[in-house]
């Protein structure tokens, strides 16, 4: 099979999946706006061609250059799992007759307001909601949806410029932070867990299915530097109180006419025992929750997915060994510059066999913004097959490793 891949080398998990697709017996192309030599070497191992563009958010100069570069060459899929190439590459499936989600059904992966629409009108339940261009509109919608409610970017990713506001003053603040963004959701405010349901698919069945819980909420973790987050992948995803997460997962991806790979949906279970849905994105999660994955099943979800999509089949074994936490630490102190990491050995010796996994900066690197990079100063897998001592190891990651920087 011949995979067209878009953004080969970045973001910072796309090379684990090229590499998958070189594992599966697959001949990639790749197309992107890094230069060869800044790929990593298992992706330019992998590499049948590649197509450096000048700007490849330039839709129609991309889909002219690769045209031109294809020169009569045939491919059978165009892969992306980068949020901001979803559209891209469903023009391109168009352009060169190949299966996948086309533009416009790309398009509700991306656009909130969009896919809400088509969820609602197959009675999936979502946050009452609405499309705003200016702060008037903002101001509008929020009089007729009502306090509490957020706000987020149309075309957004995680939860990054999305803001709860509960009261005015925070509207007013929220309007101010949201000048650079030209179009927003205004949604009805879900109490309750958050949770996500995340899918590897062959023609819109599901090969492989995850369940995980965000500790906290992202919004919040967003908003506090002290909280180390953690992300869980559930065991027993058969729980009776995921069943209706379960289930309205499956029932978006068939509204949504998805196709083929991974799938990344959040939702929420209310104190009420209501299943909300949340937004969902035609691709991997990011934040580790694919390395997650794998240490929850001892197998390679990057290469699996790869399978899916070239071959239609998940040949390893998904059954679920562990719940798997990754837990993401973030520095302390004023300072620009890591100085000291404390509690790691500490750490290891109680519950080394329990932490499979882990990457943390070293001391001398420069701290990195917890606002804009997920990972933050670096994360820890932690399993174990029961919830509890999960949960318990996690969050003694949380409080007796430090990081810091003074």
């Amino acid at each position: 099979m011949k995979v067209l891949m878009i953004s080969p080398g970045f973001p910072l998990e796309m090379p684990y999946f090229t590499r998958g697709l070189g594992a599966v017996g697959a001949t990639v192309f790749g197309i992107g706006d890094q230069p060869t030599q800044a790929l990593s070497k298992p992706v330019r191992e992998v590499l049948a061609g590649y197509l450096q563009v000048r700007d490849l958010w330039d839709e129609q100069s991309v889909i002219d250059q690769v045209r031109r570069w294809l020169a009569g060459r045939s491919v059978d899929r165009v892969e992306c799992l980068w949020e901001p190439g979803m559209v891209l590459a469903g023009r391109l499936r168009e352009t060169l007759g190949v299966p996948g989600l086309n533009a416009e059904q790309s398009l509700c992966f991306r656009d909130k307001e969009l896919m809400k629409q088509v969820l609602d009108r197959a009675g999936i339940r979502t946050p009452r909601h609405e499309r705003a261009h200016s702060a008037a509109q903002v101001r509008q919608a929020a009089e007729r949806i009502g306090l509490p409610l957020i706000i987020k970017p149309i075309a957004g990713a995680g939860s990054a410029d999305t803001y709860e506001v509960r009261e005015r003053a925070q509207l007013d603040s929220a309007l101010q932070q949201l000048g650079h963004i030209q179009e927003v959701s205004v949604e009805e405010f879900i109490e309750g867990d958050e949770y996500t349901y995340d899918t590897v698919s062959h023609q819109g069945t599901p090969l492989f299915e995850n369940i995980a819980l965000y500790r906290p909420k992202p919004l919040i973790a967003r908003q506090n530097e002290w909280i180390s987050p953690q992300s869980v992948c559930l065991r027993d995803i058969d729980a009776p109180h995921l069943k209706g997460g379960r289930e309205m997962g499956r029932k978006v991806l068939k509204a949504l006419q998805f196709e083929s790979g991974f799938s990344h949906m959040e939702w929420f279970l209310t104190p009420k025992g209501e299943t909300v849905f949340g937004e969902i994105g035609g691709r991997p999660p990011g934040g580790r929750l694919v390395h997650a994955m794998n240490y929850s099943c001892d197998i390679d979800l990057f290469r699996g997915w790869a399978e899916a999509v070239c071959h239609g089949q998940l040949s390893q074994d998904t059954r679920k060994r562990f719940n798997s936490a990754v837990v993401f630490k973030r520095s302390q102190g004023g300072g620009r510059i890591i100085t000291r990491i404390e509690g790691l050995q500490g750490l290891l010796a109680r519950f080394g066999e329990h932490i499979p996994a882990f990457d943390l900066v070293r001391v001398g690197e420069e701290r990195r913004d917890f606002r804009k990079v997920v990972s933050g100063d670096g994360w820890i897998v932690v399993r174990h097959p029961h919830l509890d001592t999960t949960l318990e190891i996690a969050d003694r990651v949380g409080t007796d490793l430090r990081i810091w920087a003074d």
